[in-house]
């Protein structure tokens, strides 16, 4: 017989830090689990991130959109997230200047056709 593992209830499990620097690198789909609001489509992420309504999404309002895991891990707010305010206490230190660079070259992928913007399309396309 196999060991079982008991969690509280309502315990948390943590993810490993790796999930928050892949989270900084993954497209917009991947990071849809982990997303602070519920959405379904590419239309409600476009709805959601869109910030003036202008039907796309500015490489400003994707960064604003997908910088909440740091905001909310970096509990001194020096714009730093450090071992022991990511996951299991370890790792390098992440910048924020880092993570928008990580999460600009994201957006510049998915930008299929150049724009600038992503459209829905582009939101929904797998990670490039």
């Amino acid at each position: 017989m196999s060991p079982v593992s008991y969690r509280e209830p309502n315990e948390k499990r943590r993810p490993p830090a790796l999930f928050f620097i892949r989270l900084a690198c993954a497209g917009t789909v991947a990071v849809a689990a982990a997303a602070p609001a519920q959405v379904r489509s590419a239309y409600d992420y476009l709805a959601r991130m869109d910030g003036d309504g202008d039907g796309r999404v500015s490489l400003a309002e994707y960064q604003a959109w997908m910088g909440y895991a740091f905001e909310a891990m970096d509990r001194n707010r020096d714009d730093t997230l450090t071992a022991d305010e990511l996951p299991g206490g370890r790792g390098r230190p992440v910048t924020l200047a880092a993570h928008r660079e990580a999460l600009a070259a994201t957006f510049r992928r998915q930008d299929a056709d150049r724009d600038g913007f992503l459209d829905a399309r582009e939101l929904a396309a797998p990670p490039r």
